[in-house]
């Protein structure tokens, strides 16, 4: 093509939180030495069409900027697609955790705990809702007995029962209201677990940003472990997401801060060739 140079990028797709192929979160992780335009990443993520696509680049020793793009929008936290990087760098790349990564929302670490990849993010604690959004218990297909509300709506059910047989209609979770000025209207659904492997069940969806139902997400977790730490009166917790695919985060409440330990799994190295004009070296938009 004309006035366009041909580039190969090396691309790596891994199951997050999950301890076996076709289980947790499948994300796309494209290692840069300098940014892609804004334009062509969020093209690759709607190519890729996965919950979220995750570019890096260097940033001096043992740290790397960090952005994530779900097929419709650029997100300013991603929890899967940021295992889904350190598992790359650590198994791939050569690189020794602890990782760090400069972000939208801050500096997050990464650091490793036997056979786990340990994300420390930023808690998010959530208040009761006293205006739960109109149409959410129809758009859900069920009452929940409470909504509170952090950066999402937090709909806490009776049973794990109730939440995996949740038949939630996407179209009206996409139109409700924003938890939060500016954000995408997404929705957990959650309860204390009735299978001793776990402390709490949920799922996640977020038909507007792309994603009907998000198979394990990390961000979440920042918001429900301080909800169920404060209900439960314990730091520790195992939390199951109970999508179709599934996945385990082992959590713990420290502060203002949630860690998130869990397991990933290479399912494919790949290459791209992308026509782009240019390669930019820009900042992270704030």
């Amino acid at each position: 093509m004309a006035g366009f140079k041909m580039t190969r990028l090396a691309t790596y797709t891994v199951d997050a939180f999950a301890e076996r192929p076709f289980a947790g979160n499948p994300a796309v992780v494209v290692p840069l030495e300098s940014w892609l335009p804004d334009d062509v990443m969020q093209a690759m993520a709607a190519e890729h069409n996965l919950s979220e696509t995750a570019f890096f680049v260097p940033d001096g020793p043992g740290q790397w900027h960090l952005r994530w793009f779900t097929p419709r929008f650029e997100v300013n936290l991603c929890g899967h697609a940021t295992l889904a990087t350190a598992f790359v760098l650590a198994t791939e790349l050569g690189a020794v955790a602890p990782l760090r990564f400069r972000t939208a929302s801050g500096i997050l670490g990464v650091h490793r705990e036997e056979d786990r990849f340990v994300l420390d993010f930023p808690a998010l604690v959530p208040v009761r809702a006293t205006r739960p959004p109109p149409g959410l218990a129809a758009a859900l297909g069920a009452v929940p007995r409470e909504v509170w509300k952090a950066r999402d709506w937090i709909c806490l059910f009776d049973s794990a029962e109730t939440v995996r047989a949740l038949t939630p209609d996407h179209g009206r979770i996409a139109t409700m209201p924003d938890s939060v000025p500016g954000g995408q209207a997404r929705v957990m659904a959650t309860a204390a677990s009735d299978d001793p492997r776990y402390d709490v069940v949920s799922r996640y969806f977020s038909a507007r940003m792309g994603v009907d139902e998000d198979p394990v997400t990390g961000s979440a977790h920042t918001q429900l472990v301080p909800f169920w730490s404060a209900r439960l009166q314990r730091r520790e917790l195992v939390c199951h997401q109970a999508s179709a695919r599934g996945g385990t985060l082992w959590c713990r409440l420290e502060g203002d801060r949630v860690r998130m330990g869990g397991h990933a799994v290479l399912y494919a190295r790949g290459e791209v060739f992308l026509p782009v004009p240019r390669l930019i070296d820009a900042p992270i938009p704030a």
